[in-house]
Formats: C-alpha cells, structure tokens, sequence
C-alpha cells in the first residue's frame, strides 16, 4: 500500500511540474519597486554628475585664467588640466555611447537612456557588452584601467590615490559558491535589468568625474606650490645621472633649497671645499662599480651662526654598452622591414646613431629603428655610436644573421556567420557556397610575428571524374576562373578537389611554389 501512495498520477505530475515553472519565473522576475529604486538612484546620479561637472569646470576655469595672466608660470598646469579634461571627456563619451546600445537593444531605435521602457529586461545589457563577437565590456575596462593608471599620476596624495584606485577597481570577483573568478564585466552586465546596468554606468561617470576633480584640484594647488613659505632647509644633490660610463665625467648639482640669494652657503665634500659661489661638483671615475659621496652644506646667518646641512648620493659607473635586440628574431629577413630596438643606458635616444653594413639600410623611425637588410645568406652589422657630452663613442656592433623570407601559407578567405572573415587553409569540411562567393586564392605568412602578405600569380585546381581521372584546370592569377567555377559547381557533398602548383610572389621578389590544398565539400 505504502508503494501505490507513493505512485503519482500523470495529472499530479503535472500540476508539480507546472508549480516548478512558475516558480522559476517568479524568481528570474524583478519586482517593480526594484525597478523604481534604479530609477530614481539613476536620477539621482545624473543630478550629481552635473554638479561634479559644474565643480570641475569652475576648476578648469581658474587654471585657464591664471594660465593667461601669467602663461610662463600657468601655462604648463593649464596644458596637464586639458589632457585630463580630454581623457575624461572621451570615456564618458564612450559609456554614454554604451548607455544607448543598451536601452536600444531593450527599447529599439527611439531609445532614450533617461526615459526606459524595457527597465526588466535581463538580456539587452549582457548581448551588447559580453558579445565575444564585439566585447564592448572588456572594451570598457581596458579603458578604465588605461584611466585610473594616467589620472593617478596626477595625484600625488596617497590616501586619495589609493580610494580612486578601489572606486576604479576592475579586477576580476570570485563569488561566494564559484569556483572561478568573474570578469569586472561580466560581474556588472550579466543578467542585470536594463535599468540596473545603465545605473552603474552612470555611477562609474560619477567615480571618473570625481577622479577628474581630484586632479584638477591637485593641479590647481600646485601652481603656488611654490610661493608657500618653507619652514625647514633641505640639501639636494642633483647628478645629470646616477649611471654613468667609464670614461665620461659625472656632473652633479649641489644645493639648498629655498636658500637666500643673499648668503650663498659653502659646499665641503670628503673634507675639501668647493670654490666660493660654485655648486658644482664635478670629477672623470676610472674604474666601474657602485660609489658613495657625502658633505655638508654651511649656511651662515645674520647673528653670525652657522648652521650646517648634510648630504648624501651614490652613483654607478659601468662599462660601454649598448642594447641592441631585433624586435621580431634574432635575424634580419630580406625584402621587408625589420623592426630594430637600440638604447644605450644612460643616453637619449636623440643621442644615438646607428649604421648597417652589408649593403642594407638603417632607418630611425620614432623610438626604434628600421632594418632593410642585403642579399639572404650574408651577414650585416649594426654599429652604435653614442653623443657623450660632445663625443660620438663607439658603444656597440652587433652581427645579424641574413634569411630568406619562409615560404607562406595558401589560403581562400570565407565569410563567418557573424559577418566576419575566415581564412580556409584546407583540409577540413568547407561549404561549397562560401567557396564560390570568395574571390579566389591568396597567401600570407601569418603566424603572429612577419604577418607579410604574397601576390599569387597562377594555381592550378585538379578535380576527378567518376573513373578516377584527374581533371586539371589552370588559373593564370589569383582568382578562380568561370571553368572552375562550373567544377566546384558540379561537386557533390563529400567530394573534394585540389589546388595545386600554386606560385606566389613575395616583397623580396622571389618566387615560390606552394604546398598544395585539399578543399572538402561539405
């Protein structure tokens, strides 16, 4: 008996089943008073967004002006605010763009951010910022976190640069219950109503234009820095550089900040004293190796006492050297432009000069250098020279070897479902269709470090008849040609065909013979 009342009746299932449904949709739907809470936080933040932006632009305002009245002692801080008014600008311009992808996936094309109709909807924020197509939310991060790392520079305050660093924090939340870690935006867009994700985007606005204001403020504070009176005295040494050469003169600048003009202090270092006026400390090191030096400053003052002021630094002396390192290999590939980094310790690119032998060209392009090297098979030098206070030193030569360009990889280009290309490389399924439609055959090195295309020249496709014989029909370019075409018409599923003797033409001038491709109809 005990079995029979246990036993359900397909009715009973039913209505159990039924229950669950409802259920679940009870728990995915989000109450209306909900709702009107983000609405109203969003009001709320716009309201304050606007009075931040009022605040800042006051800010902005006293820079400017005090930049025109005085350009020489303003017109530095006046150009740091604009740089950061304009990053502030351009990522508040990007989430308000983000703001009505959103409303107008939920709301369609009169979409109005501050105006929601579709406040429930739990898909519209997730499809347009976690797209894998078009990742417009990892997108957004890496744009907050290129933000946070430029505004902070501006602040110098470490309690206020340490709470902008947490307000913009992007870093990935591991969940009470998950065993991996969240994305920022997954976090932020998931599963989130229209109304809850357009709220925190105007909330990160309102974080950007505090971060923003705090800069302004920092910058604005800092143009009579230097006016403020000093209650202390300080002695700074000054080296043009704490690493040096063997060889080059170290040149240091002593002094005493905030020091009177009128009393000028005397300089004793290792028990000698520096020539009355001069604060220069200056000697030719002989030998490489890390050193110290230290002394004091004497400052007289009027009732006739001396108060003294001591001093330490270091400096580093190495050995001539030069870095050189290709970008790409440690070789040179004829034909194309090698990208080449060189640097000196210690010197200024401006500084540096290079030259190749071998019958190449070396080429200063911004901070790096362009490498054309010779014939393939040779071997090319650079040469480093550096400008050390008025002398070109020989600091480095450097021997490359000199390669042929490898062979490239044939490929048809297809569309993808998502609108995008695909570059079909053989051997796998393709659809006759997108066959067709793709223009012809082309070929690339692409393997994530040349990426250099080739100019194919002619290919030849080879197709069987149902005795087995082979079927040759020859491309004079890159293209199919109509007989082909009609070929590839006639294949069934299954069948394949191949494209064979394919000559490509790189920018070295040379031609080669490609590996062949097996394409399989699917």
């Amino acid at each position: 008996m005990a079995a029979n009342s246990a036993r359900l009746s397909p009715r009973q299932k039913m209505i159990n089943l039924m229950y669950i449904v409802l259920t679940a949709m009870l728990a995915l739907n989000v109450s209306s008073d909900v709702l009107d809470g983000f609405t109203q936080v969003h009001q709320g933040l716009n309201r304050s967004n606007q009075n931040v932006a009022t605040r800042n632009s006051a800010i902005f305002a006293h820079i400017e002006a005090f930049a025109n009245q005085n350009p020489d002692k303003g017109r530095s801080w006046y150009e740091k605010a604009v740089q950061v008014r304009q990053a502030t600008d351009s990522l508040n311009s990007l989430i308000d763009s983000l703001k009505y992808k959103i409303v107008r996936k939920a709301d369609g094309d009169d979409a109005d951010p501050d105006n929601i109709i579709s406040r429930d909807d739990l898909e519209a924020a997730a499809v347009v910022m976690l797209n894998p197509a078009n990742p417009l939310g990892k997108q957004l991060r890496l744009s907050v976190d290129n933000f946070r790392e430029y505004i902070t520079t501006f602040i110098p305050d470490s309690v206020k640069r340490s709470n902008i660093n947490d307000i913009l924090n992007t870093t990935a939340i591991l969940r009470k219950g998950n065993l991996t870690p969240q994305t920022w935006e997954e976090s932020k867009f998931d599963q989130q109503p229209v109304v809850a994700a357009v709220t925190l985007l105007s909330k990160l606005q309102n974080d950007i234009l505090y971060a923003e204001g705090e800069a302004l403020n920092t910058l604005y504070n800092q143009i009579d820095a230097g006016d403020t009176r000093v209650n202390s005295l300080a002695a700074h040494v000054l080296p043009q550089s704490r690493t040096i050469m063997r060889g080059t003169p170290y040149s240091a600048t002593i002094l005493l900040a905030a020091v009177d003009t009128t009393a000028r202090p005397s300089i004793t270092i290792g028990g000698k004293e520096l020539p009355a006026g001069e604060n220069t400390y200056e000697f030719t090191p002989n030998a490489t190796g890390t050193f110290t030096y230290e002394g004091f400053l004497s400052v007289p003052h009027d009732d006739g006492t001396v108060t003294r002021h001591p001093f330490k630094s270091e400096y580093t002396v190495i050995e001539p050297t030069a870095t050189v390192s290709a970008t790409m290999m440690n070789v040179l590939y004829a034909g194309i432009d090698n990208p080449i980094s060189i640097s000196v310790p210690g010197v200024p690119n401006s500084s540096i000069n290079a030259s190749i032998t071998g019958g190449g060209s070396l080429v200063r392009s911004g901070d790096t250098w362009i490498a054309r090297p010779g014939a393939p098979g040779q071997e090319a030098t650079i040469n480093v020279t550096a400008n050390l206070d008025g002398r070109q030193v020989q600091v480095a030569a450097m021997p490359f070897r000199v390669r042929k360009l490898p062979d490239p990889t044939p490929y048809i280009t297809i569309a993808t479902a998502d609108g995008g290309t695909d570059s079909y490389k053989g051997s796998r399924p393709v659809a006759k269709a997108l066959i067709l439609k793709s223009s012809g055959i082309q070929a690339a090195i692409d393997d994530g470090l040349l990426n250099t295309p080739f100019k194919v020249q002619s290919f030849e496709t080879v197709f069987f008849d149902s005795m087995g014989n082979a079927m040759p029909e020859t491309s004079s370019g890159s293209e199919f040609t109509p007989r082909q075409r009609q070929a590839i018409q006639r294949l069934q599923r299954g069948k394949r065909f191949y494209i064979t003797r394919i000559k490509a033409v790189g920018p070295d001038g040379t031609t080669r013979t490609l590996a062949p491709m097996e394409v399989i109809i699917n």
